[in-house]
């Protein structure tokens, strides 16, 4: 990505991007604030540091856009959510710390779905965004807004957050790389909690280069953040290699998958094969379970997690209250859109007495199921290549009344946060109708550099052919 220097300077690169984010934003609704004027102080002070020969960091003057649940002073944090419509952060997200002292600049906060719950970017209370390839679809979601943001070429890099695939399906509808490292690998500290056992810090890039630079800028362990991991990015052993073994999931090829979707798992099996690489055919049968544990254990994280948005001590209180009870019931009301409140009540339902047993443990004992199966996954293969989604970008308005439709959007990305493994999507062509296709690649536990290194070497190998289904599973059922 392009830095400062003496040649080329922070406020000219803000500017451009502060231009590009005003351009879009009408038609597609990337932004829920522009950070027009500290952006360019900021820009400014950028570039006296370098005309005065000091460190300006490894991102000076690299305009990012934030998604609006990393908690900074800067315009507020609101999660697109009316409950925290007018809520300023006192504190700064660890990893918002490390890209600004590094001299990055935060060009604006970017749409998701209200507190990260969606995969469309439909449910936020300040509208939808709309894909970087057709106004009529999703961008995806719940990081919709920094996908498009990073699609369109306004920034070179926005942050995510990925809870289930919310940083790898909207890099997949919007044509761009999207990584969710390992559980732990960046601090969550001051990023507004969706389910804590699953979240990660991700980001969206335009190239596998500037994803691995974000990663060595921002992984390793912090105080705030318990569940970090002690440094291990960079350190990766046993992927030395060139030529690896490939898996695929003969349960991610099937009917329920759109056909250019399987094409393109084809067509990228294929050009693996011809560099040497090996194909290992994986049954994963816990995976099943998956969608199912995801939809039991997330809801009951975000019970918990939500409880603190209640009206009294920050954020939006309603003005239709006589005493304490319906204070409480009227702001949580009023503040949470349809999709919070519903995974509310599966959340304290799950975990209600008398059901707790019946669904929650049974959720738990079904993840362990499904850490082992990756844990044994890995042990035939270096990295497994998948679909991230088992459809295109569809339109806007087609699945919002329907959450098991949206909720199966999540088929193919929620088992990697429930077993705690990396997963990078990347962008392998488009459909007929020009609409982005992507792919992931997953990874062990701690592989991430290896991950993006493989990314990179894979990348464009190949033409893309006449999209047509090929057997990948070689005549096996």
């Amino acid at each position: 990505m392009k830095t400062a220097s003496r040649e080329v300077s922070a406020v000219s690169l803000v500017q451009e991007a502060l231009d590009k984010a005003h351009q879009y934003q009408k038609d597609y609704h990337i932004f829920n604030f522009i950070n027009d004027v500290e952006a360019l102080k900021k820009a400014a002070a950028i570039d006296e540091k370098i005309k005065n020969g000091e460190p300006a960091g490894r991102l000076a003057g690299v305009p990012y856009a934030l998604k609006d649940n990393f908690l900074s002073p800067e315009g507020g944090t609101t999660a697109s959510a009316h409950i925290l419509e007018e809520f300023t952060s006192p504190v700064t997200a660890t990893s918002v710390k490390k890209l600004e002292e590094e001299g990055a600049i935060m060009i604006g906060r970017t749409n998701l779905d209200a507190f990260a719950h969606g995969s469309s970017t439909e449910n936020s209370y300040y509208g939808p965004t709309r894909n970087s390839k057709d106004l009529e679809r999703v961008a995806g979601g719940s990081s919709g807004g920094s996908a498009v943001a990073v699609a369109l070429g306004i920034v070179p890099f926005a942050t995510g957050s990925d809870t289930g695939g919310s940083i790898r399906q909207p890099a997949s509808f919007n044509g761009v790389y999207g990584l969710k490292p390992t559980y732990g690998a960046i601090s969550r500290y001051g990023v507004v909690a969706m389910a804590s056992s699953t979240d990660c810090v991700g980001f969206f890039t335009q190239n596998v280069d500037d994803m691995d630079l974000l990663m060595q800028i921002t992984a390793g362990q912090d105080a705030n953040d318990l569940t970090t991991l002690p440094d291990f990015y960079g350190k990766e052993t046993g992927f030395d290699d060139p030529i690896k073994k490939i898996g695929v999931i003969k349960d991610f090829d099937n009917d329920a998958v759109a056909p250019e979707i399987r094409a393109a798992l084809a067509r990228k099996v294929e050009e693996l094969k011809a560099a040497g690489h090996e194909i290992v055919y994986l049954d994963m049968p816990a995976l099943k379970y998956a969608l199912a544990a995801y939809y039991i254990i997330v809801p009951a994280e975000v019970a918990s997690n939500l409880s603190r948005h209640d009206g009294i001590r920050y954020g939006f209180r309603s003005e239709e209250s006589g005493d304490l009870a319906s204070l409480y019931k009227n702001t949580r009301n009023e503040g949470f859109m349809p999709e919070n409140k519903r995974r509310i009540m599966i959340g304290n339902f799950v975990l209600s007495s008398g059901f707790y047993d019946a669904y929650y443990l049974k959720a738990a004992k079904a993840r362990t199921m499904i850490v082992d199966e990756y844990r044994k996954a890995f042990e035939k293969c270096d990295f497994i290549l998948t679909p991230v989604s088992p459809n295109p970008a569809f339109k806007l308005g087609e699945k919002v009344n329907d959450p098991v439709a949206m909720y199966l959007e999540d088929l193919m990305s929620v088992s990697l946060n429930l077993a705690g493994v990396p997963g990078l999507a990347i962008p392998v062509g488009e459909t007929k109708e020009g609409l982005s296709l992507g792919l992931q690649l997953v990874g062990p536990r701690r592989s991430d550099q290896a991950l993006l290194r493989f990314a990179k070497q894979i990348a464009g190998e190949g033409e893309p052919e006449e999209d047509h289904h090929i057997d990948i599973m070689g005549g096996n059922d």
